[in-house]
């Protein structure tokens, strides 16, 4: 009998959820399916998953909450994070909360499983030479500040100096290509 991996896949999307359950399970994985942390950490509470695949972005704690509590599970799971909202300070972050891999939306079922087979860095990853745009860099700060306020949107208006309502809207567009 072969051992089919288990995989936990988190996202508020449900429909994002169901096409790639669909296809994680096609490549062999057992899935188990969540919608926020709290529903992902009843269901892995007795046997953390070998693999996870983590929205950052959801209602209530972020993915970054789930990476920190899975690692805390199981120090050999295998992470890769998710993101429509793909920023450098939440890429540091869920590195060193101990993802494997981060990855912008949309991702497909083929660049997931090769994120989470990956074991070591690519140093042949093209650097560019372009420069992030003012909006950009404005994006890249606010998510820093994010960060550093541990998701406080009013503590990280307070510390740039905006109007909370002004953040949320900025927060709630996607960002900027470069």
């Amino acid at each position: 009998m072969v051992h089919s991996p288990t995989l936990l896949l988190v996202d508020d999307d449900e429909v994002y959820c169901q096409v790639l359950s669909s296809a994680l399970r096609k490549r062999g994985f057992n899935l188990l399916v969540a919608h926020n942390v709290k529903m992902a950490l009843e269901l892995v509470a007795d046997a953390p998953p070998e693999y996870a695949v983590i929205d950052l972005n959801m209602p209530g704690d972020s993915g970054l909450v789930l990476v920190d509590q899975l690692n805390q599970l199981d120090d050999y799971i295998r992470i890769v994070v998710l993101t429509g909202y793909a920023s450098i300070a939440t890429a540091v972050e869920a590195i060193k909360l101990g993802a494997t891999h981060y990855l912008a939306k949309p991702a497909d079922a083929d660049e997931i499983v090769a994120a989470l087979g990956r074991q070591a860095g690519d140093m042949t990853t093209d650097v560019g030479e372009q420069r992030m745009s003012p909006r950009r860099l404005e994006w890249e700060h606010i998510q820093k500040v994010l960060v550093e306020c541990d998701g406080n949107i009013s503590a990280a208006a307070r510390e740039l100096g905006m109007h909370r309502r002004t953040l949320q809207r900025k927060l709630g567009k996607k960002p900027p290509r470069s």
